[in-house]
């Protein structure tokens, strides 16, 4: 057949409802191009389907492949109970109007569904609703089966018309193209999560393997000390098992703070004994490896107190801290951590002599499980550390260090929470 006799029709519709049917596509067209939410474009493809044509109700369904059936996926219009509809009727291929024009892959006009028997009568019941008319159009994307459109009862009474017919087949080529798209976009990012996760636990399985083989050699040493009574092995091993297991439970706290949204807890703390504290924690390492650690405050300790999440910040200038002594060059390390408070700003910086970052990378080393450690590292630490900033409200940026590496800068405000429904000035 000629395009000019598929389109022919079109010269019979009266201006004013061809104006609103372009108008309808429109519509849908634009929510097209914006397919993530498909749902959201389904529930409008079916109102704007109803309106167009005059209907009552309208109802989706979906093929599922695997049990070769049709479900409703989605009800509009005065339909009865559409959630009964939706949750409980499944139709075979050929069963009922819409598995009839699933089978044939052709539309179905029924103009009096009470003399048809065609018409799946379960669906009425289900819904309490009664079928007058009923337009059936199937949804074919590059002639693979997705679904059927439905029509249910023509506004004013009578049948759906063949015009109606052919836009209500425009529109089910909108809606099937729209499924398609949105299913590949699923599959790809399914895929590629999928690959996310295994490289996210093969790191972390290489990282934590290393942790597990120092503590077995470690509990090794510790036994043969303890059994031959030799304490030069047992002191000389009990130091790496107490790192071994320091580190473990370092990733399994980054693990546990950045799998689930955490408020922090603020509380009034003085932030000098939480530096203090976690720059004591590196010390003996950092001196081992002789490498320079420096730290320098202003603005608090003195009976200063700070409002903060204590636990949240500290655990900050831990992963920053590891991340410098894991840059920093053995024998000739240089680290500074320098934390200053002035009125309700808190800035904390850690800068290293390390190589620094490379410019291709620092978009990115906030990544979760992004890593330029190989299986040296975990990829969370930073990602953690942005994560409990950002929930204080705060912004954490990285440059070139004075000392020739990185250089990495919190900002944050540190002050007493307003009481919910306290008065404003």
């Amino acid at each position: 057949m000629r395009i000019e006799e598929e389109i022919s029709w079109l010269a019979e519709v009266p201006l004013d409802e061809m104006q609103r049917i372009v108008d309808a596509l429109y519509r849908v067209h634009r929510l097209h191009e914006s397919v993530t939410d498909l749902d959201g474009l389904l529930d409008a493809l079916l109102e704007e389907s109803q309106a167009v044509a005059h209907a009552e109700a309208s109802s989706l369904l979906l093929y599922d492949p695997a049990l070769d059936e049709l479900y409703f996926h989605m009800a509009k219009g005065e339909r009865g109970d559409q959630q009964a509809l939706t949750q409980g009727l499944r139709l075979k291929l050929g069963e009922g109007v819409a598995g009839i024009a699933a089978e044939t892959r052709a539309s179905l006009n029924v103009a009096d569904a009470h003399s048809d028997p065609r018409v799946h009568r379960r669906a009425d019941r289900l819904s309490n609703f009664e079928t007058r008319s009923l337009l059936a159009v199937p949804l074919l994307d590059n002639e693979e089966l997705l679904g059927v459109l439905e029509l249910v009862n023509k506004v004013g009474g009578g049948p759906f018309t063949d015009f109606d017919q052919r836009v209500m087949e425009i529109f089910s080529s909108q809606a099937a193209s729209a499924i398609g798209r949105a299913r590949l976009i699923a599959e790809n990012l399914r895929s590629e999560r999928l690959a996310a996760v295994g490289q996210a636990v093969a790191g972390l399985s290489h990282y934590t393997k290393n942790i597990i083989h120092g503590m077995l050699g470690s509990v090794e040493l510790v036994d043969e000390g303890l059994n031959d009574e030799k304490r030069e092995l047992v002191e000389g091993a009990w130091p790496i098992l107490k790192r071994s297991v320091s580190r473990l439970t370092h990733v399994v706290e980054d693990m546990l703070a950045f799998s689930k949204p955490r408020e922090p807890l603020y509380e009034s703390c003085d932030f000098q004994q939480v530096v203090n504290e976690a720059a004591e924690g590196f010390r003996e390492l950092f001196e081992r490896r002789n490498v320079a650690l420096e730290v320098e405050t202003q603005g608090i300790g003195d009976g200063n107190p700070v409002w903060l999440d204590a636990r949240g910040l500290h655990r900050c200038i831990l992963n920053l801290l590891t991340n410098a002594g894991d840059a920093v060059p053995i024998d000739r390390g240089r680290i500074r951590l320098s934390v200053k408070k002035a009125g309700d700003a808190l800035e904390i910086e850690v800068a290293d002599n390390g190589p620094g970052i490379p410019e291709e990378s620092r978009h990115r080393i906030f990544e979760a499980f992004f890593s330029t450690k190989g299986s040296g590292g975990t990829g969370l630490g930073l990602a953690v550390t942005q994560k409990i900033v950002a929930e204080h409200g705060g912004t954490i940026d990285v440059s070139e260090s004075d000392l020739g590496g990185a250089c990495f800068q919190l900002r944050l405000t540190a002050h007493k929470p307003r009481a919910e429904g306290a008065d404003i000035g």
